[in-house]
């Protein structure tokens, strides 16, 4: 097709892909087009603005290492990760909230057995009791439930990010028992800046957002029969809740750290509802 005006590019586009034999990428495919094409038409980029989308785009790539991905960040804190996990998995007040991944879960965390403290160092900070039960939304417990945790530390830093931390600290996977029933130590950490030293910071920056992210725990919690969750758990008193810069935490994930009478431990419930469906690991950000 030629061209004899800007207006006939996106159907030349959309005709030149129309053979595409898989129908979803043809589907979506036809709407990046759409909606890109749209976008550069509202906006009017110049050359150099045009350019700097471009470097931008590169650097994402470059930027993304063994310790972090540049590429997730990028979507996290443009709302996007977020938006795909609600629509994927709407809000429906049974089945628990979904969060996103965030860029620093790993595979193959540690075995741990009911009760171990997924702390491998001596580390400062509240100790935390983490304890609940995983069930369908009928109410009836899913027995040998796998319960993958990660964190960062009380001073806000994941173990791939801190020379000071051993390998996998902080991270491990738990069993279920045969009531669903679920538990471990911690320490409670701390929010957090998203890595800043690349693309997404100078952005961040440029944009006059803050970088951090209020305190949780990430879980992904599955089991044959049942849709993969992952989620995030949020203390209630964090100060920076509503304006996490990944637009990340839902109501119903925020939760109450209570002490425990007559020791030292805080203690943070959480209770996971899986719906029936497909177990699908996603792919590791990090190694």
């Amino acid at each position: 097709m030629i061209i004899d005006h800007q207006a006939d590019l996106t159907l030349a586009v959309e005709l030149a892909m129309a053979r595409t034999p898989d129908p979803r990428l043809r589907e979506v495919m036809a709407a990046l087009v759409r909606h890109a094409h749209a976008f550069v038409r509202e906006v009017r980029p110049t050359d150099e603005e045009f350019e700097r989308g471009i470097d931008f785009l590169i650097g994402i790539g470059q930027a993304t290492d063994e310790k972090k991905n540049e590429v997730v960040l990028a979507a996290d804190v443009l709302g996007i990760s977020s938006l795909v996990g609600l629509l994927n998995k709407p809000l429906d007040g049974v089945r628990t909230a979904p969060a996103l991944l965030g860029p620093f879960w790993r595979r193959n965390a540690p075995e741990c057995a009911p009760g171990d403290s997924i702390v491998r160092c001596a580390v400062e900070g509240e100790r935390l009791l983490v304890r609940g039960s995983v069930r369908d939304p009928a109410g009836r417990p899913i027995a040998e439930a796998r319960i993958d945790v990660w964190q960062a530390s009380p001073v806000g830093l994941y173990e791939n990010q801190d020379d000071g931390q051993p390998e996998m600290n902080l991270r491990g996977l738990f069993t279920a028992d045969a009531a669903g029933a679920y538990h471990f130590e911690t320490v409670r950490p701390a929010g957090y800046p998203v890595p800043t030293d690349g693309p997404v910071g100078d952005l961040l920056r440029a944009q006059r957002r803050h970088p951090y992210r209020p305190a949780h725990i990430h879980f992904m919690v599955t089991a044959p029969g049942h849709a993969t969750l992952v989620t995030q758990i949020f203390a209630d008193e964090q100060d920076r809740l509503e304006t996490d810069v990944t637009f990340g935490v839902l109501e119903p994930l925020v939760a109450r750290f209570e002490p425990k009478e007559g020791g030292n431990l805080q203690v943070l419930r959480c209770d996971f509802v899986l719906e029936a469906g497909e177990t699908r690991i996603p792919k590791a950000p990090i190694p």
